[in-house]
């Protein structure tokens, strides 16, 4: 059976509790809900998801390449099951609370204005990634590479909190 193929559509308002099989390419979903979808497989190119809610979607071999997620609820994630040849994506404004990076390559990864709370960042490649103005309570980073890795703003956000920098 071929799967689909789908170029510079749009998606609002939807509830997936089944989206179509295939490749995605030049796509926008605006305030989807993709909650628990089954998304293993799927392949997304130079997509962007906004306001869309992802948590608990099963993402096996999942090709994210150039995604960018946007005020995306995304709890629970388990990224080191995705594809990895290609891997990039982009969260701004996004809650990824519990999700797992373990042993994933997200080198130059931007997160941005972010909730990554008791998100596993272990024995990732975070090299070069940006961490601003990100809630990274309970994380784990054990034997993570953060190599030129950015988290200036993270004591800025501490101090605005109420949080002594030590």
């Amino acid at each position: 059976m071929k799967e689909a193929y789908f170029l510079d559509q749009d998606f609002e308002n939807t509830d997936f509790s089944q989206l179509e099989k295939g490749e995605y390419e030049n796509c926008t979903f605006r305030n989807c809900n993709l909650e628990y979808a089954n998304l293993s497989g799927f392949s997304f190119t130079d997509c962007e998801f906004m306001e869309c809610n992802l948590s608990m979607a099963k993402i096996v071999r999942t090709a994210f390449h150039d995604v960018i997620f946007k005020e995306c609820k995304m709890f629970g994630l388990q990224f080191n099951d995705c594809n990895a040849f290609g891997l990039s994506f982009t969260f701004d404004g996004c809650a990824l609370n519990n999700s797992v990076f373990y042993q994933t390559s997200i080198k130059k990864t931007v997160f941005k204005n972010s909730r990554l709370i008791e998100v596993d960042f272990t024995e990732c490649d975070a090299s070069n990634a940006v961490f601003s103005n990100c809630d990274l309570s309970g994380a784990v980073f054990e034997t993570a590479n953060l190599e030129k890795a950015d988290f200036r703003t993270i004591g800025q956000l501490f101090n605005r909190s109420g949080f002594k920098q030590a």
